[in-house]
């Protein structure tokens, strides 16, 4: 936490610590308030303790209160993982802040760990003097035994170098419970991350009203469970009011942001309400033909919610039906939609290349994680951009586009969904595990400033003579072939993955034709480089005569670390230059330009150099790599580290 301020509220008499405190029966204390600009929190427990939804629920109140913020959610593949182990462990991380921030944060200022195998996961994240609150309830032999600690590490000496906050979270949630009807002992132990996020929401100044809402309207259908949890969450607020182990609370105010209307956003949630807005815009109906994989469902989940705008999904049997049926589904007329992974990439490739073929509008979501083959399911890369590019037979081109934060993630399909239309052309849109679960406040645009979608279908006959349609005869601005919906009268026309020839659209196994078709295909995709935004650079020493020799360039989910990153080098005084590619085939026009005006470029990604690779044999650029694939985010402080070595060569 970074302190500005403290109020001069004092340290009154003190309640002593016990359930009953806890519940409310002894009065409040007074207690010092302190004015901070920012906050990490992390909550970690076992993956059925509810950390994802504690999190979430503080994130909402933290939105609500007008904090910029940044979220990190943290979890096991498995559905059920070995409760106790950390293998288990599901952590959830949030970044608030009284200003503009760019990450979840480096590192935690206060870790909440529910059980032993919590502590042994993360408490190598957490810096010396921070805030550990832990559930001593949990820190049993069989516990302790679970998690590897031969000995209790509350006890040992392990965490002496950070403020202990010892919470018998487990016991105190049960007893605030108390006896109602209809819940038994193990339903009231698991409302113990309502009395965690009670506390934190106390800690911290958090709204309160709005989650005693959202859990009465969760669990409606019986009633006696949201008392539960209402009771917990309350008691864990009141604990923190009584306890002498809080002696100070927090607070953060909100952040100055632009006028308008916000809301908090994650990637997944961005992408459905882009890909419905793009239907809107288009006027064209959406099909979501798509197979279930992490960390891409929650799209197919959220899109199926929308029938009222004319958005139809349908639940494949695999990987292939799912994009077979959105190619045909944009054959008749659709904006065709299919969401996966890496995995489920590879699977798709064939009908990827088809509708290259077909030269027919479709949007293919990729959702990276890390791979290779099922690899790390939950875990976050950016290991699918050589697959998004060159990843199908023969020569089959296609724009790549990467969205760079979670409400970004708005933006970026819709723009992926205008290329596709207007050059009738598949498109792949890439996000990642990080974006897609992670979340940041949004500012809902105005209607007046979405782009114009209009489709056009041929209605007429167009050869030459007047007399015949043909579905190859290309717009010559943008190379884009007629799309012509099947039952139109007179349009009727063939499709299939054998070669066409121009013009006509007819079968041709003609040596000179296919020539001239692979290169038309191409021209139609490097065209597109004059129809997108050049390469903006971040260079704010440039506009004294004396701009950075470095520049740092990166794409897709990188763009916060990095941007954190260079804004640290430049307060102490350090010059560089930041570029974020949204395109990535083609990139823009002015690349070249961009890449050759610096003595040095380097390139962060979450893989092992494949825009690197692009980089250097495209533009000849002597640029140099910073890679890690650890299925997690780079911090900032890393990046700032890298980029501060490149600097001193």
């Amino acid at each position: 936490m970074t302190d500005t301020t403290s109020d001069l509220s004092t340290v009154g008499t003190s309640a002593s610590d016990n359930p009953a405190a806890a519940a409310g029966a002894a009065a409040p204390v007074a207690k010092e308030i302190r004015q901070v600009e920012r906050v990490v929190i992390r909550f970690a427990g076992d993956s059925g303790d509810g950390m994802q939804l504690t999190g979430e629920r503080f994130t909402s109140e933290t939105a609500a209160f007008g904090n910029d913020l940044s979220t990190l959610p943290d979890f096991p593949a498995e559905i059920r993982a070995p409760a106790g182990s950390p293998a288990g462990v599901s952590g959830f991380q949030l970044h608030f802040s009284d200003h503009d921030i760019l990450t979840p944060g480096d590192e935690p200022d206060v870790l909440v760990a529910m059980n032993p195998a919590a502590l042994k996961a993360y408490l190598k994240d957490l810096p010396r003097g921070a805030d550990l609150v832990v559930n001593t309830d949990a820190f049993t032999r069989g516990n302790l035994k679970k998690a590897g600690y031969a000995t209790n590490p509350l006890e040992d000496g392990t965490v002496d170098e950070y403020r202990v906050h010892r919470v018998p979270l487990t016991s105190m949630t049960i007893e605030a419970v108390g006896a109602l009807d209809g819940v038994n002992k193990k339903e009231s132990e698991r409302a113990k991350n309502m009395f965690a996020l009670g506390l934190m929401s106390w800690l911290y100044h958090r709204p309160t009203d709005g989650t005693e809402s959202f859990l009465r309207a969760k669990f409606a259908k019986r009633p006696e469970i949201a008392e539960a949890n209402v009771r917990a969450f309350k008691a864990g607020h009141a604990y923190g009011e009584t306890t002498e182990s809080f002696s100070v609370s927090y607070e953060v105010a909100p952040a100055v942001m632009s006028q308008g209307t916000y809301r908090n956003i994650s990637g997944n949630l961005a992408t459905a309400y882009g890909l419905v807005a793009a239907s809107q815009l288009s006027g064209l109906p959406l099909f979501l033909g798509s197979y279930p994989i992490t960390p891409a469902s929650d799209i197919l989940h959220e899109l199926s919610k929308h029938k009222k705008f004319g958005v139809r999904t349908f639940q494949a049997e695999d990987e292939i039906a799912g994009v077979g049926a959105a190619l045909g589904a944009a054959f008749g007329g659709a904006l065709g939609v299919t969401t996966t992974s890496g995995p489920g990439v590879s699977l798709k490739s064939e009908t990827v290349g088809l509708a290259v073929a077909l030269e027919l509008p479709l949007l293919i979501c990729d959702i990276q994680r890390g791979g290779p083959s099922t690899g790390l399911p939950t875990k976050t890369e950016q290991s699918d951009l050589l697959q998004a590019m060159f990843g199908r037979n023969g020569e089959a081109p296609l724009p790549v586009i990467a969205a760079q934060s979670p409400a970004d993630c708005f933006a970026a399909v819709i723009e992926a969904a205008r290329i596709a239309t207007k050059y009738r052309t598949p498109v792949m849109f890439l996000s990642d595990g990080y974006l897609a679960n992670g979340s940041e406040p949004w500012q809902l645009p105005a209607l007046a400033d979405l782009p114009d979608l209009t489709v056009e279908f041929a209605t007429e006959l167009n050869s030459p003579d007047g007399t015949e349609f043909w579905p190859y005869l290309r717009d010559p601005e943008t190379l884009a072939r007629p799309w012509a919906v099947p039952g139109t009268p007179g349009l009727e026309h063939r499709v299939g993955g054998l070669e066409k020839a121009d013009g006509t659209g007819a079968i041709s196994y003609d040596t000179d034709n296919h020539d001239r078709m692979v290169r038309l295909r191409q021209a139609k995709i490097d065209g597109i480089a004059n129809d997108i935004e050049p390469l903006a650079v971040d260079d704010p020493s440039a506009s004294s005569g004396d701009g950075a020799d470095l520049l740092v360039l990166g794409w897709g989910s990188t763009y916060g670390p990095v941007a954190a990153a260079c804004r640290r080098v430049r307060n102490n005084g350090g010059k560089v230059a930041h570029a974020h590619l949204r395109h990535l085939n083609p990139m823009p026009a002015n690349t070249a330009d961009v890449l050759r005006s610096y003595r040095r470029v380097l390139v962060p990604e979450m893989n092992l150099g494949q825009l690197l690779l692009l980089i250097r044999g495209r533009y000849l650029v002597d640029a140099v790599g910073f890679n890690q694939v650890r299925g997690l985010p780079f911090k900032a402080a890393e990046l700032e580290a890298a980029i501060q070595e490149e600097l001193a060569r």
